[in-house]
């Protein structure tokens, strides 16, 4: 373990009565110090002796006073390509309007009041609980990057609490709709230069990302073995510059189908075109760009094609699906894998999710009947109990003899509340249709 360089002491007062704590040290110059802290904290006087320990050890230097935009183009300096493109957009974004709420301040006078200023800034300026809740994240990612680099003691911000958002039901796509998305995708086949109808399938056969399918290239797929190979690209000649998110790489499997669709659109293509689907017509319009440096990182997962949302959306609305995005085919193919009994570890790994929570959302899509099970299991454990005990008849809609209890049991108790407070002539007519029925059914016994 080693030396320790700053201790602490204690230094009496005058009659005796009280301490305060003091640092103990010799600086590099080989000075010694003895700082009075003005307290009795023993937690606080830890704090004080560590960070002065730190500075000493590695050689600190007081961090300069920066106005909270300096701090910004800072931090995003320090922090360089660890990130993408557009998650320092949306980093320098979030900060953006966190100046405009608190004003342009010494980043080291933030305080917990300054969030909390800003996140009801934010929600009264009309921003929901998810998108405050993330420009909240972002923030404190700055301070906290700040204290890891030792230019802040603590994160101002560790202790406020984010809003609470809605959980969103994850969209799947029944099997009606995938056929009617296909059909409808072929008959436009000839109106665009994406083959959609492909597109769509490799989407519910892989469970992978838009930006996944769109910069795959011929040698990511195995027709032998029947695989595709989810992996980084890097900037070279032929390609440009694209990485996986959350993960590295990972191997997915494909239909026979799927590869005989793939063969037949990859024997169709002029050589020197390497992205499967982007075609040759952009993937030309894409070199150029390269070539008069107007193609950045972002634009590898934005830009690959042009119009896709409107073209997909066309599509959907002439398959008459109400709604959905071309996410949910991922969605789909994930809930499906659960279906078919594939445990939760293993989508994860297919799915290339980094956090477990994230997998488990579409578990929970494919066990969305939970709760007619559990009325299933109440009634099937109770339901004789409690007909034997209020003498009412047990229903069951599938059969005879449950649509003739639903029919003796007369009208709901909210229709049986409205009869009483405020009858009408068409009471008489459901019973006489009551009693029609009986007498139907006392004629076949």
């Amino acid at each position: 373990m080693p030396k320790k360089l700053v201790r602490l002491r204690t230094r009496p007062s005058r009659d005796g009565t009280e301490f305060v704590y003091m640092l103990d040290y010799v600086d590099v110059n080989g000075l010694r110090h003895r700082v009075s802290l003005g307290h009795a904290d023993s937690r606080k006087a830890e704090l004080e002796r560590t960070q002065k320990e730190r500075e000493l050890r590695m050689g600190f230097v007081e961090p300069q006073s920066m106005k909270l935009t300096d701090f910004t183009e800072d931090s995003l300096t320090r922090t360089g390509d660890q990130i993408r493109e557009s998650t320092r957009a949306e980093y320098a974004a979030a900060m953006t309007d966190f100046i405009q709420v608190v004003g342009d301040l010494d980043y080291q006078s933030i305080a917990h009041k300054h969030a909390e200023r800003f996140l009801q800034a934010r929600l009264d300026a009309g921003d929901s609980a998810g998108t405050v809740a993330k420009k909240i994240r972002h923030l404190k990612r700055f301070f906290q990057l700040a204290v890891d680099r030792g230019q802040l003691d603590q994160n101002p911000l560790a202790r406020i609490r984010q809003p609470k958002t809605p959980k969103k039901k994850v969209r799947v796509y029944s099997r009606d709709e995938c056929d009617r998305l296909l059909r409808s995708s072929l008959e436009v086949r000839d109106r665009w230069v994406v083959q959609w109808d492909l597109l769509i399938a490799f989407g519910l056969v892989t469970g992978m990302r838009k930006s996944e399918m769109l910069n795959l290239v011929w040698g990511d797929i195995d027709f032998n073995a029947g695989v595709v190979e989810v992996q980084p690209k890097t900037n070279s000649a032929e390609t440009w510059l694209w990485r996986v998110k959350d993960t590295d790489r990972r191997t997915l499997g494909l239909t026979p189908a799927v590869l005989s669709q793939l063969a037949d659109l990859q024997a169709s293509r002029p050589e020197g075109y390497p992205y499967v689907f982007v075609p040759p017509e952009r993937y030309d319009q894409i070199q150029k760009r390269r070539a008069a440096g107007h193609w950045t990182y972002s634009d590898s997962r934005l830009k690959v094609i042009n119009n896709f949302r409107p073209q997909f959306t066309a599509i959907r609305k002439r398959a008459g699906v109400a709604d959905g995005r071309f996410h949910d085919l991922r969605s789909t193919a994930l809930t499906n894998w659960f279906s078919m009994g594939l445990k939760e570890y293993e989508v994860m790994r297919l799915a290339g999710h980094s956090k477990f929570e994230t997998t488990h959302r579409f578990y929970l899509a494919v066990a969305d009947d939970l709760v007619d099970r559990a009325r299933q299991a109440s009634d099937a454990a109770l339901g004789p109990v409690l007909a034997r005990t209020w003498h009412a008849p047990q229903f069951d809609p599938r059969n005879e003899e449950g649509q003739r209890a639903q029919v003796l049991a007369g009208p709901t108790l909210k229709e049986r509340g409205r009869r009483v407070s405020n009858p009408q002539p068409s009471d008489r007519q459901f019973e006489d249709v009551v009693c029609k029925y009986l007498s139907i059914n006392v004629l076949r016994l």
